[in-house]
């Protein structure tokens, strides 16, 4: 957990309740000297609530500083919270102040925000606190009325006063337990997130060790698959029909040797010929490779409708990862694939529709992690990289069971924005 953000995040908190603390104090220090006719030493107190909102000022602009806050900075902006407390309630009649609550909040905060021996530590400063205001205080006093009078005037002001008290203290905690569980709850998220994350990394970085592996082996069939066609269709140069056949043969080896060589330098094309490009161009030439690498593939003209002119980036990873759904369609039925591409402002949706006999239930949920595959010939590792490229780039993937029977594949992507293109 980022302990920095965590205590930033507290410390704003700290500060809301603060105000809240200065505002109800000033109108409780006003209602007693002027409508009550209290005797106090306004000046005292109103000097300790101008220190507490300075205080106040300061840590909200030492929030806006680039320099890391501490824990230890954080309990010492807690011990100054209770030294102003401490100043107001000894002016204001002590632990029989119903306000004398207001001691358990910094408590409260240290629990939920720093480690054990910090909150220790707050609760031994609260306790002498408290028991000190106990033995040393300003009695507040009201006006000679005799004497039955005022102390049944100083009761019902008690009692109103707890009254207040109760109130804004359940509002208080209600709201700042309330916060920190959402805080932890965004907290949790992101490091689910991370997790998440580094799992799918390290299944990258097996799936990129076992194909480096595979890409060195299989060099040496392809070379002698090269060399036996070449002897075949020079010993049966007066056969047309089996030419034809050696010829795709030897295009479709051509292309598994080039496949390799993309594989071989992977992370170098990565990082060099990724480029903004439009995405008409983008899915135009998409297109244009997967019919040559399947020739046979049956599917309906792409419907291409693009607001404007919208750019997207364009790599070998993610042109692979369009070509891998496009395959997979294109396997799951023999009829013509609904192929469409839209845009908005903000991001491309690609879909295909092909007549399959869709996606069973028992897989749905594992779609998208390695080895798992609704081919019964299939590895298991297409949609894997093909979600993890789209990811790379801020898009997914979602496979749906279309209502009319097949499937529905569902891509969206996010479109570069003017200072992106600017940027790069």
């Amino acid at each position: 957990m980022n302990y920095t953000s965590n205590t930033r995040h507290q410390l704003l908190q700290l500060s809301y309740i603060r105000t809240v603390t200065i505002f109800g104090q000033s109108g409780l220090l006003l209602y007693l000297f002027f409508g009550l006719h209290v005797t106090l030493n306004f000046w005292l107190i109103a000097f300790a609530l101008l220190a507490m909102a300075l205080l106040n000022m300061l840590s909200l602009l030492r929030l806006r500083s680039p320099m890391p806050l501490t824990q230890l900075e954080f309990f010492f902006q807690l011990v100054a919270d209770i030294a102003f407390y401490v100043c107001l309630l000894y002016q204001m009649g002590g632990v029989g102040n119903p306000f004398s609550a207001l001691l358990l909040i910094p408590l409260i905060i240290s629990a939920t925000s720093l480690p054990r021996y910090y909150t220790w530590l707050t609760a031994v400063l609260v306790i002498i606190s408290y028991s000190l205001l106990m033995h040393f205080f300003i009695p507040i006093n009201l006006p000679d009325t005799g004497h039955r009078h005022q102390a049944a005037a100083l009761l019902n002001l008690h009692l109103a006063g707890m009254w207040v008290n109760f109130i804004l203290t359940a509002i208080l905690i209600t709201w700042f337990v309330v916060n920190i569980r959402e805080n932890l709850q965004r907290q949790e998220l992101k490091l689910n997130r991370a997790r998440a994350s580094s799992l799918r990394n390290q299944q990258l970085l097996s799936l990129a060790t076992m194909a480096a592996g595979t890409a060195h082996e299989m060099g040496t069939p392809l070379a002698t698959m090269r060399v036996l066609l070449h002897e075949i269709k020079l010993d049966h140069s007066d056969d047309e029909e089996l030419l034809e056949d050696i010829g795709i043969l030897q295009a479709q080896v051509e292309n598994c040797s080039d496949c390799l060589k993309h594989l071989a330098d992977s992370v170098r094309q990565e990082q060099k010929e990724s480029r903004p490009l439009p995405a008409r161009q983008f899915f135009d030439e998409i297109m244009d490779r997967w019919l040559l690498m399947r020739p046979t593939a049956n599917f309906t003209p792409a419907v291409m409708n693009f607001s404007g002119e919208p750019t997207i980036y364009s790599s070998i990873p993610l042109q692979q990862a369009f070509i891998n759904l496009l395959n997979n369609a294109a396997d799951a039925s023999d009829k013509p694939l609904q192929i469409e591409v839209s845009s908005d402002s903000q991001q491309i949706l690609f879909t295909i529709r092909d007549q399959g006999p869709g996606i069973p239930l028992e897989q749905a949920e594992t779609l998208g992690s390695p080895f798992i595959t609704t081919k019964g010939k299939g590895l298991g590792i297409g949609l894997f990289l093909t979600a993890s490229a789209l990811d790379s780039y801020g898009g997914e993937v979602r496979l749906f069971n279309h209502p009319e029977g097949g499937t529905l594949t569902e891509v969206r992507l996010p479109v570069i924005k003017e200072k992106q293109k600017n940027g790069h």
